[in-house]
Parts: C-alpha cells; sequence; structure tokens
C-alpha cells in the first residue's frame, strides 16, 4: 500500500502529464506484479465495491468515523460540508496510528481485506474498515478511503496509463490499448500478458482501439481542398464495432462493452459476413419505411434489454450504418488509407445484401460552401451535422487531431431558471458548481436539465456566493434557490421521454451563458421546448 499511496501522492501533486507519466512508469517498473495488476485496474476507472459487491456507504463510512474518532454525527457531516470530498474528510478526523501496522501489498488490502467481507453483515464490514483506519498512517490511509469511496480521481486518463505502459515495454500502444478493452480481472500475471510481446489467442477476441474525431473549431476552408475528404452525416447512435471472427459475431461499443443478445437481429445479419471482418459503425434505431433513423431515447429500450422481446424488436428494430472496414479475411487493414478501406467495406456490403448492414453514404459536395448549405439541412435529416475524413488517412487509435473532424451543427437552445444546486468533485469540491434548471409550466417551474458546464472562474464564484446566501431548503448536498437567475442553455436534440416528469430529455445540455439581463418570468416554457422535441 505504501508504494501506491506514494504513487497517488506524486501524480496529485503534478500538474504536467510528462512528469505523471514519468511517476506511472517508476512505479510500474519497481511494484509487485499483482499490485501493478491492482493499480492498472484503479487508474484505469476500476472500482472496489459497488452496487454487487457492498463493503459502505456514505452514510455507514460517516457513521462509523462518527465512532471511531468520538465526534457527534452533526460534526462529521459538518466537517464533510466544509472539505466536499468524504475519502479526505475521514482522513482528518482521525489521528496517525501510535503502532502502524506493517506494510501490506495493495492487492492483499483489496482482495483479503476488503473484497472478502463485500456484503457481509454490517459488523464485520465495519470492523474491517475500522481495522484498516487503526493500522494505516495518513497518507495510505487517504487511499484506502479512495477506495472505499470510489473517488480516485488523481489527474490521470486511460490513455495516460496506456502510455506509460508503452514506454515501459516498448510495445505499440495500440495494442496494449486493445488487450484493455473489455472486462479484465487484476491477477498476479496481467501485466505480463498485457505487455507480452507475442500475438495472443485472446487477441483476436478483442476490438481495436476506437478512433475518435475531434470538434472542428476553425472554418472547414482551412482543410484545403474538399475533394481531399470524405464526408458522411454524424449519426446519434451508438458508436461500434462488429467483429466476425472464428465463425463467431461480437458487437462492441465503444464504451468497451459487448452487447451480446441485445441487437440479435444485427448478429443475425452479420453471421453471413466473411470470418476474419471488423466493421466500425453506428448502431441505430430505424424503421424500415422511414427516411431518418429513431431518435436515441429509442434505442435506450434496447440497450437496457439484454434479451429483447417480439414487441421490442418490432417497435425499435436496429441496423448498422457501416463507415470503416478495419479488418478483412483476418487482415489487419488499419494502416490503408481510407479510400481504400472504404472501396472494399462497399464490396463487402454489397456482396451481404442485408438492409441491417448498409453503408454510411458518403456526402457528396463541390466545395466547402456546398457542404455548410448540406450540414445546414442536418437536423432535419435526424443527424448532428457533418463527419469530416481525411481520404488518404490511416486508422489509429484514441482522439489524434487532424485526420478525423467531427463538425456539428449549432446547438438548439433555451432560457431556463436556476432552481437547485450541488457542489461539484476534485477542485471545485467546495463550490456548487452542479446545476438544476426548469421552465415555466403555467405558473410552476419543471426542471428539465442538469448542467455543470460553461461559466467561467469568475463567473462560478459569483453564483456559489448567491447560492449560499439565497438557500431555500437543504435536501442532502443539494440547495433549492428561489427561480430568479437565468441561463440560455445550450444542447443537441429534444426528445420526448416517459423516463423525466417533464417528458421532455434534453441531449448534452450545457450553460452558454448567465443571461443577468433577463427577469426569470421571462424564461422559456415547457411548450416551446415541446415544440422541438422529435
Amino acid at each position: 500500500m505504501k508504494a501506491f499511496a506514494a504513487l497517488y501522492q506524486r501524480l496529485d501533486r503534478s500538474t504536467a502529464t510528462l512528469d505523471k507519466r514519468a511517476a506511472l512508469v517508476d512505479y510500474f517498473r519497481a511494484a509487485r506484479p499483482h499490485d501493478a495488476a491492482w493499480a492498472l485496474y484503479l487508474l484505469s476507472g476500476g472500482k472496489i465495491g459497488g452496487a454487487r459487491r457492498r463493503i459502505a456507504s456514505s452514510t455507514e463510512l460517516r457513521a462509523w468515523i462518527s465512532e471511531a474518532s468520538g465526534l457527534p454525527p452533526w460534526l462529521v457531516n459538518d466537517s464533510y460540508d466544509q472539505v466536499g470530498d468524504l475519502a479526505e474528510t475521514l482522513t482528518l478526523l482521525l489521528d496517525d496510528p501510535t503502532q502502524p501496522g506493517a506494510d501490506r501489498p495493495l492487492a492483499e488490502w483489496i482482495e483479503h481485506h476488503l473484497l472478502s467481507v463485500a456484503n457481509q453483515p454490517e459488523d464485520v464490514r465495519r470492523t474491517a474498515v475500522m481495522t484498516g483506519w487503526k493500522q494505516l498512517p495518513a497518507g495510505e490511509r487517504f487511499v484506502f478511503n479512495k477506495l472505499l469511496t470510489g473517488a480516485l480521481r488523481v489527474g490521470v486518463s486511460q490513455r495516460l496509463v496506456q502510455q506509460a505502459l508503452a514506454e515501459l515495454s516498448g510495445l505499440d500502444i495500440a495494442r496494449i490499448a486493445q488487450r484493455m478493452l473489455g472486462d479484465w480481472v487484476p491477477s498476479h500475471g496481467l501485466l505480463s500478458t498485457l505487455l507480452s510481446v507475442e500475438e495472443l489467442p485472446q487477441d483476436r477476441q478483442q476490438p481495436y482501439p476506437f478512433f475518435l474525431a475531434s470538434p472542428l473549431e476553425a472554418s472547414p476552408d482551412s482543410l484545403g481542398p474538399v475533394q481531399d475528404w470524405v464526408l458522411e452525416w454524424k449519426w446519434d447512435g451508438i458508436r461500434l464495432q462488429l467483429l466476425k471472427r472464428q465463425g463467431e459475431v461480437a458487437l462492441w461499443s465503444r464504451g468497451e462493452e459487448r452487447l451480446d443478445g441485445r441487437f440479435p437481429e444485427i448478429e443475425q445479419a452479420a453471421m453471413a459476413l466473411p470470418d476474419g471482418t471488423v466493421i466500425d459503425g453506428e448502431l441505430l434505431g430505424w424503421r424500415d419505411a422511414d427516411t431518418q433513423p429513431l431518435p436515441f431515447t429509442a434505442l435506450q429500450t434496447r440497450i437496457q434489454r439484454r434479451k429483447p422481446g417480439p414487441k421490442t424488436l418490432r417497435d425499435t428494430p436496429a441496423r448498422v450504418l457501416a463507415y470503416d472496414l478495419l479488418e478483412l479475411n483476418g487482415q489487419d487493414l488499419r494502416t490503408q488509407p481510407l479510400r481504400q478501406r472504404r472501396q472494399q467495406l462497399a464490396a463487402v456490403l454489397e456482396a451481404l445484401q442485408d438492409p441491417r448492414i448498409t453503408l454510411s453514404p458518403a456526402v457528396v459536395a463541390d466545395n466547402w460552401k456546398h457542404a455548410a448549405a448540406q450540414r445546414a439541412e442536418a437536423r432535419e435529416r435526424g443527424v448532428e451535422g457533418l463527419m469530416l475524413k481525411r481520404e488518404d488517412s490511416v486508422y489509429q487509435s484514441g482522439r489524434r487531431r487532424g485526420d478525423w473532424w467531427k463538425w456539428k451543427i449549432d446547438p438548439l437552445t433555451i432560457d431556463a431558471v436556476l432552481i437547485y444546486a450541488q457542489a461539484g468533485h476534485g477542485r471545485r469540491s467546495t463550490l456548487y458548481t452542479d446545476y438544476t434548471f426548469a421552465v415555466w409550466d403555467g405558473d410552476r417551474l419543471v426542471p428539465v436539465a442538469k448542467a455543470y458546464s460553461g461559466l467561467d472562474d469568475k463567473e462560478i464564484l459569483a453564483l456559489d456566493r448567491w447560492i449560499r446566501a439565497h438557500t431555500l431548503e437543504r435536501f442532502g448536498p443539494v440547495r433549492s434557490v428561489p427561480g430568479e437567475q437565468v441561463f440560455e442553455l445550450g444542447f443537441e436534440a429534444v426528445n420526448r421521454s416517459s423516463r423525466h416528469k417533464s417528458g421532455i430529455a434534453v441531449r448534452f445540455p450545457r450553460i452558454l451563458r448567465w443571461r443577468q439581463d433577463k427577469p426569470a418570468r421571462e424564461a422559456d416554457t415547457l411548450a416551446q421546448l415541446q415544440a422541438l422535441a422529435r
């Protein structure tokens, strides 16, 4: 635990990416293999415990720290409100042990001390947690508490971890990224397997790391002639890779989840593909007679059902619009230029002749002005804008600026009223930065969106002071405020939703500006928002 706590402190104190990567390389080079596997899991976003492996809830931890420290519950809660981070609060409320226990490996703490008591009666779990508090000095106890609260945020992305492992091993980062896709369990041999220079049998079961486009912020004229680019519609669905290998079909989402059984019609269609085929595309809800896809909210009904029934399959049929071919007959095509990959993809799908897997059509434009005119029609087509892909681009991994761009349409906007606020996370844990907004439905305000981005630091501080001075009620960490402050919100789309009280769901809401010039009574109405819904 001591070595991982030292790594955490080194990462937390550094703001330079190269310094963080060096810290990771040093740790993985020296760490015990089993500890390194757990560190890799945690730094890549993995959590200990959770709903299926209950170790301690926030309420239990606050009750237990009250007992361990002798402080009344109200003081514990007040301390938590002031600090803003539960793990840090738990650490600060206890003195260091006078006789700390021997340094135990990270893997031992996790597997034999915490996970071994998961889902046990409360007294068993409380004893395990308090034992850790009594044995560990502050730095290690802080990391121990981070494991309990599941909030191991330290400014390290999975990509940075992969870069460190690539530097350590000399292995291609794309191979490391591919092996880290999907579910994996930390084990003693994980790191050696992950960094093996040999091709492993399980490599054939994994998708390739996804190539991600960057937002186009400059004028498209800066990209050179439009003829050097492949233009496609930007679909609003689920990005996935469709694999047909060794006679089996697998669908992998960009979120690194296998979608087995959820889209049986796609799996059935893909069985007719040549063996050793990997297609990159977009999964959409789309009825045969329609000219455009169903809203994303309709597709969500499919995601939540591992074995959809006849009614779901009938109401929300799915199809894949394919836009890249990454593998054919077992050959990796990613280093070939896009134009060549797309030609082969068109031939594969022409031979398949199945409307459930079709080629994403190219958008033909004579020049960028013509492309802009077609982009302006995107919302009417049920898409989010245009994708711009350099014709000779290879298929890379992660987000690489220069070859793939997403040229999205301007957002829809409404003026909404702030009604609730909650403290943020990380460096914003002491400020109210997570906001709930509402619009008018007659004489009452109805919540329609949550947003936490879009204000600068000066505005955040000013709004935080206003929220504290005008709090009406507290609901745990949430404060209600009078409906006085108006904000312009931007979002990608509006869909009807039975899961929301307002009957409306907005896609990707964010704050565009604080409308201090506008009275709350002049904010927009639910009827105006409903008129935008698909």
